[in-house]
């Protein structure tokens, strides 16, 4: 595994200054080649609000659908719906860009706002669309038709553009943000809390390959590179393509990417039975990244919790994250434990 801790001049990282030297040389080496860059921050993101509600059976929750615009040289706008629950705010967020697969249930909302949380959520292939074509020539793409971004970075894009409206909502708590996403919906959040450090916890949910998962360390039936390569190399830079087969040259790892969220909040949330999501390997970048929230005195920010069952987002996935955004944000103490490791020969 490339090592976190070597600067590009060879020198060793031994305090919190030289990490953030290191930090910036992570970040822009992992989203340069892994990811294609990321699309230019707008000069102006705005939120313009077509409809609210109050919502009876969620005990007064407000219900709010808006439009999030950006511009004013290269305008692009897309939807989001905000629930907010009843009392005095400001509230803490749970924003997800997963609208397009709604893993939040009904169920799930009505656990966010009985525990005094903000509901957010887009559809990210609003964004850009997750179909396999070269063309380009739909959402994001034509307004910023110059560099390399590929999808995810342009589904990482529009978390940050709604962090950008939810802070200047009164009723939203700016300290308290947090992301959490499934599958290629847990990669796009990885890459938006890795690079938005307004971002407070970031949760990726089964991301596997180019999310939490690990491309050097393969489990038994997981995702490759090459196989994401053939599959979707839309979602990712054009330079990964010259990795397939040599993963062992690529100059980072999937812990690189989990360090840049250091100290902040991180978790990763896993099922035995997921096999293509790579258990064993993601359990392998965690440990990989936790030496840098060790190194940084926050250990206890970053966690991993499994589950059996395979690849899905139910029930069980939302109530470890809430549970964990619990300890992070709101100071309660944990009632389980995010640290167990099902692999003992990971070390």
């Amino acid at each position: 595994m490339p090592d976190l801790f070597r600067c590009d001049d060879g020198t060793q990282v031994r305090s919190a200054a030289q990490w953030q030297r290191r930090r910036q040389e992570i970040c822009d080496l992992i989203v340069e080649i892994e990811y294609g860059g990321l699309p230019p921050v707008p000069a102006e993101t705005r939120w313009e609000e077509l409809h609210a509600a109050t919502v009876e059976h969620l005990g007064g929750a407000q219900f709010i659908s808006g439009r999030v615009t950006t511009g004013p040289d290269r305008p692009f706008g897309f939807l989001m719906q905000i629930i907010v629950p009843p009392g005095e705010g400001p509230f803490p967020v749970v924003l997800t860009g997963d609208a397009c697969w709604r893993y939040a249930t009904d169920e799930v909302v009505a656990e966010i706002l009985h525990r005094g949380r903000i509901f957010a959520q887009f559809n990210r292939v609003e964004i850009v669309p997750d179909v396999y074509r070269s063309e380009r020539v739909s959402g994001l793409y034509p307004v910023y038709p110059d560099g390399n971004y590929g999808a995810l970075a342009a589904w990482a894009w529009g978390y940050h553009r709604c962090v950008d409206v939810l802070l200047s909502m009164k009723f939203v708590d700016a300290s308290r943000i947090a992301i959490v996403g499934h599958s290629r919906g847990g990669k796009a959040v990885l890459l938006a809390g890795a690079t938005d450090e307004r971002i407070a916890l970031t949760a990726a949910n089964n991301s596997g390959a180019g999310g939490a998962g690990c491309y050097r360390v393969q489990g038994p039936q997981s995702e490759t590179l090459a196989d994401l390569m053939r599959a979707v190399p839309y979602w990712f830079g054009p330079s990964m393509l010259d990795y397939v087969g040599r993963e062992n040259d690529l100059p980072f790892d999937q812990h690189f990417l989990k360090s840049l969220i250091a100290p902040r909040a991180l978790l990763t949330t896993e099922a035995h039975a997921d096999l293509w999501a790579n258990p064993t390997g993601t359990m392998q970048t965690h440990l990989a990244a936790r030496e840098v929230y060790r190194f940084l005195n926050a250990e206890d920010r970053i966690g991993i919790s499994f589950r059996e069952g395979g690849h899905d987002h139910g029930q069980v996935d939302w109530k470890a994250f809430l549970d964990f955004m619990d300890c992070q944000l709101c100071g309660k103490k944990p009632e389980r434990r995010f640290d167990r490791n099902p692999f003992p020969d990971t070390k």
